[in-house]
């Protein structure tokens, strides 16, 4: 299998665990474990609590995952978008 076959998903992070590890909360309702990519850590992008992230998984294991992007800046229905 390629690497460029993975599913990717979009979620909420609910915790922040050791070693950049976090617990997000997936669009379908399930829970994973998600690590910051490659990418993300060496720019040393934060990645708060309640934030909306896209998550890549392998099919091979569905309880982990790779946080590739943090959506800033999302509009709120009391707060249009700047």
């Amino acid at each position: 299998m390629a690497k460029d076959d993975v599913i990717v998903f979009s979620g909420v992070i609910m915790d922040k665990l050791p070693n950049t590890m976090f617990r997000v909360k997936l669009e379908n309702g399930h829970e994973i474990l998600a690590t910051v990519c490659g990418k993300m850590r060496k720019a040393r992008i934060w990645v708060n609590i309640g934030e909306h992230v896209r998550v890549e998984m392998t099919p091979y294991d569905l309880d982990k995952g790779r946080i590739t992007f943090v959506e800033r800046n999302r509009a709120t229905p009391d707060q249009p978008n700047q």
